[in-house]
């Protein structure tokens, strides 16, 4: 298997991104989660173009199955890429569909996209047809058990047909290491503080995904690592989806937080304060996305 470590700069992704649940459930409920899942398409727009078209397909696919969709970055970049194919996209979140379908309709693509509002826990999933190609981003690792949603996939998706399994190696990060001045590394700290709650909720975060893809009656074809670093000097929504994930970190860290660490960390995030997320010029957001590529053995 190959693995490359791709080191681009963007203006603007998809795939799905903190919070991002299983077969669309979310950390913290659907307030605010929408407007990250669209920060992370916009900033990480070329990372996903990437992906979509280093995928190992043998045909260009005709339906294809985006499971835990969000607000649609992996849907539409998934029609552009193959302008031929529509895409059945699964969601728990009625907000998040109803967005999606606004976007479909804008674009005047609305005939290429289904919705399906379901729970892909439940064992009874609903009807997607045969898929060609099943895109699951930053989705597997919130399913309660990620290996039977993997074997259902091998039961529906139709021969030769292709399942990409996309995940984040973890949240984003963005300020420089000596930041902020006044509590230099306070960003890993922050994350740090979460860890005990995110190994509670999202067990599967970081799993062994080839392992798990043969497990379930798959061959990995190819695997792709991806590191990713954007300036926020190159796209102004850096410091936006920095603020929204951030406030995110701190809802779960501050528990664990020390009193001068919480301090700067509010300090980052309040709006009015000269030292804001908003106005720092030195923001970059790094993360790792890695890919597998399978087939039903």
């Amino acid at each position: 298997m190959t693995h490359t470590h791709q080191h681009t700069p963007h203006h603007g992704h998809g795939g799905h991104h903190p919070g991002h649940g299983r077969g669309g459930h979310h950390e913290g409920g659907n307030g605010g989660q929408a407007e990250l899942l669209d920060l992370d398409a916009e900033v990480l727009a070329e990372h996903l173009a990437s992906i979509t078209a280093w995928l190992p397909l043998e045909d260009e696919p005709r339906h294809i199955a985006d499971l835990g969709c969000g607000t649609g970055a992996g849907t539409f970049a998934l029609l552009e890429r193959f302008p031929d194919a529509r895409v059945t996209a699964v969601d728990t979140s009625a907000e998040h569909l109803k967005l999606l379908r606004e976007k479909a309709c804008a674009r005047g693509i609305q005939e290429r996209v289904r919705t399906v509002q379901a729970d892909l826990d439940h064992s009874d999933w609903p009807d997607l047809g045969r898929p060609d190609l099943v895109w699951a981003s930053a989705s597997m690792h919130h399913m309660a058990d990620p290996g039977r949603a993997l074997r259902i996939v091998r039961e529906l998706i139709s021969p030769g047909g292709l399942l990409a399994v996309v995940e984040l190696a973890g949240v984003p990060r963005f300020l420089p290491a000596h930041a902020p001045a006044n509590r230099p590394g306070l960003e890993e700290r922050a994350h740090a503080a979460t860890n005990s709650f995110h190994a509670e909720r999202v067990p599967h975060r970081g799993a062994g995904w080839g392992p798990m893809l043969t497990a379930a009656g798959f061959t990995v074809e190819d695997e792709r690592t991806l590191t990713v670093s954007v300036a926020g000097a190159r796209s102004e929504a850096v410091g936006r989806y920095a603020y929204g994930v951030l406030q995110r970190v701190r809802s779960v860290a501050a528990p664990a937080l020390g009193p001068e660490d919480l301090a700067a960390l509010d300090e980052l995030l309040d709006t009015g304060s000269p030292n804001s997320l908003l106005l720092r010029e030195d923001l970059a957001l790094r993360t790792e996305r890695t890919v597998w590529a399978a087939r039903r053995a």
